[in-house]
C-alpha cells in the first residue's frame, strides 16, 4: 500500500471508529423509552444500536440521535404489539393478498372472540367424549355442496399437496399442459405434484388438450387425473379444455381418482368462475378451494366430495400437520352458516355492489374532503376482484379521484399514519375506490387524507 493510500485507510478506520463512539448508550436509549416496560426497552435499545453499529460498518450512516431514538420506539411498539395493523383499503381490489384477502363477515369475527377461550373444540358435550373437531363443518358443506364428505387445512395448496400426498404418491398425476400454472409466490403445479412424492405426465398443449390426450397417457402406473383452474390468468382465442364429465366418466372407467382444484371458492360459478357445486355434481372425486377467496371467510384450504376419498386423506399423516386449529374452524364455519343462512359475506357484497351504490359513496368521500379543503372529483374507473380471480375482468363504478403534488410521497404517508390507508396511485394522482371501503370508514378516510394532503 502507498504512503497515501495508508493514510487514507488510517483516516476511514479512524473515521468509522469515531462514528461507533458516537453511538447512543443503550441506557440512554432506555431511559429515553421511558414509559416502555423495561424488558422491551432494553430489547429495542439493543437491536437498534447494533443495527447503527452495522450501518456503520458497512460505510452507511448510523442516523442522528433523534433519528435513532424514533426507530427505538417503533421496535419497542413492534415488541410490544406485533407487526399486523387493521387498513383502510381504498385500492378497489376486493380480495387483496397484501392485505389479507377477504375481510371477514361479522359473524365470524364474533365466532373468533367466542373460541378464543376454553371451547368444544374435541369434545361431545352432551356425552362427555372426545369428538372430532370438523363434524360442524362437515355437515355445513355437505348442506351447500352435495359433497358426501369433507374436511379443512391451513389453506388450498396444502389441501392439494395433502391430495397427490394420500392419494398418487410413488405414481403418477396426468395434467394438461395448459393447467401446469404458477399461482401465487411458490405455488407451481408440477412442484406441488413432486412435494407429492408423484410424477407428472402431461399431456396435450399449452392451448389445446382433449379428453382424448388423457385417455393415450394412462398406463399402469397412473393414479391421478388432474384439473386446475388456472386463476391468476387466462388464454384466449384458439384454445380447448377437456370436458369434465368426459374426464370423469374416463377417470372412473380407468379406475382413477379425479381431482379438480378449483382455488377461488366460488360456490355458485358467480362472475364466470368455476363453480364448486358444478364439480361435485359433475362427479369429480374430491374438489379443492380456499375459504378466503370468493367463499369470503378465513385463510383454509377445503377438500370436498367423495367419503371414502375423503377418508384417505384424513388417516394420511399429512393431514395433522396441516390441519388448522379452534380460530379458523369458529371463522370458516360461521361462514359457511352465513352461507346456508342466505347472507352475503362482505368479498361478495363488495363484488357486486350496484353502481348507485358505489356512486353515492363516491359522492359522499368526495363531499367530506370537499369540506376539508380537498379539491376531489368523482369519475368512472374499475376495480378487481384480486386474489388470482377473475385476472381480465374489471369492476366498474365511480371512484374519487384528487391530483396532490408528489402523489407516491403522499401514498406512502396515507400508509405510515394511523390509520393506515393503501391508496392507488393512478396516472399522477391518487384514485380511492369506495367499493372496498366499508361505510363507516368513509368518514375517517377523508380526515386521513386531508390531514396529508393539506399538511405542507
Amino acid at each position: 500500500m502507498s504512503d497515501d493510500g495508508d493514510r487514507e485507510h488510517r483516516a476511514t478506520s479512524a473515521d468509522q471508529s469515531a462514528r461507533l463512539r458516537a453511538l447512543p448508550k443503550i441506557d440512554r436509549l432506555v431511559r429515553a423509552l421511558g414509559d416502555v416496560p423495561h424488558g422491551v426497552a432494553v430489547a429495542a435499545a439493543r437491536q437498534v444500536v447494533s443495527d447503527a453499529r452495522e450501518r456503520v460498518l458497512g460505510g452507511r450512516e448510523a442516523g442522528a440521535a433523534p433519528e435513532l431514538e424514533r426507530r427505538a420506539r417503533a421496535r419497542a411498539a413492534l415488541l410490544q404489539e406485533g407487526r399486523l395493523r387493521a387498513v383502510i383499503n381504498a385500492t378497489g381490489v376486493v380480495v387483496h393478498t397484501n392485505l389479507g384477502r377477504a375481510p371477514w363477515p361479522a359473524s365470524a369475527r364474533a365466532a373468533v372472540s367466542r373460541a378464543a377461550g376454553y371451547c368444544d373444540l374435541e369434545l361431545e358435550l352432551d356425552s362427555g367424549h372426545r369428538g372430532g373437531r370438523l363434524r360442524g363443518l362437515t355437515a355445513q358443506l355437505r348442506e351447500l355442496t352435495g359433497a358426501e364428505d369433507a374436511l379443512v387445512v391451513n389453506n388450498c395448496a396444502a389441501a392439494v399437496l395433502l391430495g397427490l400426498t394420500a392419494l398418487a404418491r410413488g405414481r403418477e398425476v396426468i395434467v394438461s399442459r395448459g393447467e401446469l400454472v404458477e399461482i401465487g409466490g411458490s405455488f407451481r403445479v408440477p412442484d406441488v405434484i413432486a412435494s407429492g412424492g408423484a410424477s407428472l405426465r402431461e399431456v396435450g398443449t399449452t392451448n389445446r388438450t382433449r379428453v382424448a390426450d388423457f385417455e393415450a397417457a394412462i398406463g399402469p402406473e397412473t393414479a391421478v387425473l388432474l384439473r386446475v383452474h388456472p386463476s391468476n390468468f387466462r388464454i384466449v382465442g384458439f384454445t380447448e379444455g377437456p370436458d369434465r364429465a368426459e374426464l370423469v366418466a374416463l377417470g372412473h372407467e380407468r379406475g382413477l381418482v379425479v381431482l379438480e382444484d378449483l382455488g377461488s371458492g366460488s360456490l355458485d360459478g358467480a362472475l364466470g368462475e368455476p363453480s364448486v357445486l358444478d364439480a361435485l355434481a359433475a362427479g369429480v372425486d374430491l374438489v379443492f378451494f380456499s375459504g378466503d377467496k370468493l367463499l369470503g371467510g378465513p385463510q383454509a384450504g377445503i377438500v370436498a366430495g367423495r367419503h371414502d376419498t375423503v377418508q384417505q386423506l384424513r388417516r394420511h399423516p399429512l393431514y395433522r400437520a396441516l390441519r388448522v386449529d379452534k380460530v379458523i374452524l369458529a371463522a370458516l364455519e360461521a361462514t359457511l352458516g352465513d352461507h346456508l343462512c342466505g347472507r352475503i359475506p362482505p368479498v361478495l357484497q363488495m363484488i357486486h355492489a350496484p353502481g348507485q351504490l358505489l356512486e353515492a359513496r363516491a359522492q359522499q368521500l368526495a363531499g367530506a374532503l370537499a369540506l376539508l379543503g380537498v379539491d376531489a372529483e368523482v369519475i368512472e374507473d374499475v376495480g378487481y376482484v384480486g386474489g388470482g380471480a377473475l385476472p381480465g375482468q374489471g369492476l366498474p363504478g365511480s371512484v374519487v379521484r384528487i391530483e396532490p403534488p408528489s402523489p407516491d410521497r403522499i401514498a406512502r404517508t396515507l400508509r405510515l399514519g394511523q390509520p393506515p390507508v393503501v391508496v392507488r396511485v393512478v396516472r399522477g394522482g391518487l384514485q380511492l375506490d369506495p367499493r372496498t371501503v366499508a361505510p363507516e370508514q368513509l368518514q375517517p378516510l377523508a380526515e386521513r387524507v386531508a390531514a396529508v394532503v393539506t399538511t405542507r
